[in-house]
């Protein structure tokens, strides 16, 4: 979510920060949810109603959150935000009416502890729910990260990549109540990579020596730019001819530059290529295989 808030820990509570904007309706999406989230935060300030991370909800609003779902893995690069669907679990007490225009909800998750996060992305528009009974729904929303943002407070830093924690908010508009959990779960942001493979010469005659060579590399959301992932382990894999298997033939180690270069024996037509398992920063990666002919 693009919202304009920054959280910080302020005399032991959870202070919520937001860049003044115009009211809006909370069933609309994009900028106008945006606002009216900023705005609903930056009512719990410490000269207010300062919130204290805890994993029980927060807030004034009689509203918990359970059985929050988001992908393993959400994988930003340097240029096309980056979008997951969580859904979860609302209940709600008998004076909330999930369906009035006036209520909105949505996923949120944050890097560092909740007390105080170093960042948080939310979704560009509300969730959606659906009642199951007079005081519960299932609601489904998304967060979108930007790495080309300009909020200084949504800015994505290299370092962090890793894992992050999931929260939902809900916000009654005319009551101007709100309500805040934290922990509900976690996911991987990571730092996009790139895998590539050549192997050459092409053709080659059985029994000769192929040089592989590529490169594994990863964003950079502080430039915009892919940079080599330096002193990685890479798997050379082959695939023969008519096989859908790879099999890995050795392991090697990206450089300095996060280039790969070994050699093989070629011994049948078949896909060279490069694969790459993956950390908690960076998502696992293979180059396309590249076929060699042998003569």
């Amino acid at each position: 979510m693009h919202l304009r808030a920054t959280v910080a820990a302020v005399s032991g509570a959870l202070a919520l920060s937001a860049l003044a904007l115009p009211a809006a309706h909370a069933a609309d999406g994009g900028p106008s949810y945006r606002a009216d989230v900023a705005e609903a935060l930056a009512r719990h300030t410490p000269g207010r109603t300062a919130l204290t991370a805890t994993a029980a909800p927060i807030g004034d609003l009689d509203v918990s959150f359970s059985g929050f779902r988001i992908s393993k893995a959400i994988k930003v690069g340097t240029a096309t935000k980056a979008s997951t669907v969580v859904t979860y679990k609302l209940t709600h007490g008998a004076d909330v009416d999930v369906t009035d225009p006036m209520f909105a909800t949505g996923p949120l998750i944050y890097r560092g502890p909740a007390e105080n996060p170093e960042n948080m992305q939310g979704g560009d528009k509300p969730a959606t729910c659906v009642e199951t009974s007079a005081t519960t729904a299932t609601c489904k929303g998304p967060v979108d990260i930007n790495p080309r943002t300009t909020e200084r407070d949504l800015k994505l830093y290299n370092s962090q990549a890793g894992t992050w924690h999931g929260a939902a908010i809900a916000l009654d508009f005319d009551s101007e109540k709100t309500a805040l959990q934290f922990g509900l779960g976690s996911t991987l942001v990571q730092r996009n990579s790139q895998l590539t493979a050549d192997a050459a010469p092409e053709p080659v005659r059985k029994g000769k020596t192929l040089t592989v060579t590529g490169k594994l590399s990863r964003a950079n959301w502080e430039d915009h730019k892919y940079h080599g992932y330096t002193g990685q382990s890479v798997k050379l894999q082959f695939r023969k001819k008519g096989s859908s298997t790879y099999t890995t033939l050795k392991t090697v180690r990206t450089n300095s530059t996060g280039g790969l270069r070994t050699t093989a024996r070629a011994t049948a037509d078949g896909y060279y290529r490069f694969s790459f398992a993956g950390t908690t920063t960076t998502p696992a990666v293979s180059a396309a295989g590249d076929f060699v002919d042998v003569k």
